[in-house]
């Protein structure tokens, strides 16, 4: 996780979107144990209240579980809800504000295939 924090949003905000992003693209996996809060404190300088606050909006989001004594896990099927619902908030929020930016451009879907057919073989 990178150490930097952006000011357009809250710390432990931030903190919440970075675990989900870890989530979905698998480096915590179903089950896996999240750092303790004490832990994520001192290795990004943060208050430990700003770390539970964190943590506490990923409980009350379903996503993670305490398990007293143990600490904080991943929750089975949290992946899965995850990806549904970042699909929909994308389909219904972000993609009609990027269609309405690409008719302004006036870019066409072969504009958009042959970018990311260049984009792809830059990267290999």
């Amino acid at each position: 996780m990178s150490t930097h924090w952006n000011d357009s949003q809250p710390i432990y905000w931030q903190l919440k979107e970075r675990t989900v992003a870890m989530i979905l693209d698998g480096t915590l996996a179903e089950g896996d144990a999240l750092p303790s809060v004490r832990t994520v404190a001192s290795e990004f300088q943060l208050n430990p209240i700003t770390v539970s606050k964190s943590y506490q909006a990923l409980v009350d989001d379903g996503l993670v579980e305490k398990r007293r004594g143990l600490g904080m896990f991943v929750r089975d099927g949290a992946r899965k809800n995850l990806v549904a619902s970042e699909r929909s908030k994308f389909l219904n929020d972000e993609w009609p504000a990027m269609l309405s930016r690409i008719e302004q451009l006036g870019l066409s879907i072969e504009d958009l295939l042959a970018n990311a057919i260049k984009k792809e073989s830059d990267n290999r």
